[in-house]
């Protein structure tokens, strides 16, 4: 029972905490990464990181990208895929060019300050979908380019992650060769993005007709969720992050007569317990051991963390035709790592790639870029002139219609 207090717990100061940073403007979900960070291990050490907790985290985020794909406009998406690729590219080679030749700086290896490069490439867009949904920005074309750009970027750095595995697996573990087979790899990822394909288009919408029929109360919304967990679990197996196949689960049930009915339903399920555990989750994983012998590390690698995200898909962005304050909106979405960031960085812990003690030092990285984020993001917002801020009004207003 000591989980069910925990958690009882952690949903006290979660509410109470993102009311307060509702009242002063400031987006909530900051609040409850503040949370786990005082009550975890990098302060007060009253809760730590279990088995539980992090399944809650990862259903939580699940349900959050679920939502984000649920509200998303699939045309729209289509309409600015070229940009979104664009802005993966470049917010990729910045990070991982200007990270690694930092890390060289303070005595790294070339191959293990390419590796860090490469964990920075990652781009966790699950927060920023929770800023824009508060401002009614998700369904915009900066929002629809930040969404698409998110997935393309997990597949780079699916990639990106496999060959410095495979580089320096073997060496850095010490035992058997450890080689990633990188042909298989995006089979696997094509043959994922073909049946999404197939899911959007045909099958979806049979099994939730199927699903209306049965005999049992929430019989859409169980439906629902067993597609959403079928294509997180799907995207998982194939190498790709599972929010990213929740997103299309969410698009795939989006395209259904069931869409509002779903919405309504899966929210309080997800923000009554799972995404905020998904936010306290980050916060626990924050540790300042050892901070005072690798404070400068620290302190570089976040500016550069954020500024190599916002100017490399800014200038993305800019190429692709967006002005200079919807690029800024565009960069800023792209800069929380998340739990990408920590996937990577565990990743590569375990296959030797990183000593302990620097992979702490990324993991405190990772969490105060994630914190910073969403106040680039909520001032780009903001800061959106009158006629920029035209197509915000029109997801107010499609909000207002679907409540």
């Amino acid at each position: 029972m000591a989980f069910i207090g925990s958690l009882c717990l952690l949903l006290i100061f979660t509410t109470l905490v993102g009311h307060l940073f509702n009242r002063v403007g400031v987006p909530s979900v900051i609040g409850q990464i503040l949370v786990g960070m005082l009550v975890g291990p990098g302060v007060f050490n009253l809760i730590q990181s279990s088995g539980a907790l992090n399944l809650f985290s990862q259903i939580g985020v699940i349900i959050l990208m679920f939502l984000g794909g649920l509200e998303s406009n699939l045309k729209l998406l289509r309409k600015y895929l070229r940009p979104a690729i664009v802005v993966a590219v470049i917010g990729v080679i910045f990070p991982v060019v200007m990270i690694s030749v930092a890390s060289m700086a303070f005595s790294f290896s070339v191959l293990e300050a390419i590796f860090i490069g490469v964990v920075f490439s990652a781009t966790s867009v699950s927060i920023s979908v929770e800023v824009l949904r508060d401002y009614h920005a998700l369904n915009t074309r900066e929002g629809a380019t930040i969404l698409g750009a998110a997935v393309a970027d997990d597949i780079i750095g699916v990639i990106l992650l496999s060959i410095m595995i495979s580089v320096m697996g073997a060496k850095d573990v010490g035992s058997s060769p450890h080689t990633t087979n990188l042909g298989l790899i995006f089979v696997e990822q094509v043959a994922f993005f073909g049946l999404t394909y197939l899911l959007v288009k045909w099958i979806v919408p049979v099994l939730m007709r199927i699903g209306e029929r049965l005999l049992m109360t929430s019989r859409i919304t169980i439906t629902s969720m067993v597609v959403c967990l079928g294509m997180a679990w799907l995207a998982d197996a194939v190498g790709l992050s599972g929010a990213v196949g929740a997103f299309f689960a969410g698009i795939a049930v989006a395209h259904t007569p069931y869409r509002t009915v779903i919405e309504n339903h899966m929210e309080p399920i997800g923000y009554a317990v799972f995404v905020p555990m998904f936010f306290v989750t980050i916060g626990l994983k924050m540790s300042f051991t050892h901070l005072d012998e690798s404070a400068w590390f620290v302190v570089v690698l976040t500016i550069l963390a954020c500024i190599s995200k916002l100017f490399g898909c800014g200038l993305g962005a800019m190429m692709s035709g967006f002005n200079i304050h919807s690029s800024y909106m565009i960069g800023s979405g792209m800069i929380s790592r998340g739990e990408m960031g920590l996937i990577t960085a565990q990743i590569g812990f375990s296959s030797g790639l990183l000593s302990g003690a620097y992979y702490s030092d990324l993991i405190l990285t990772i969490v105060l870029s994630t914190l910073i984020a969403p106040l680039f993001l909520k001032h780009a917002i903001h800061h959106l002139p009158e006629e920029d801020s035209a197509s915000l009004s029109l997801g107010v207003e499609s909000e207002t219609k679907r409540s």
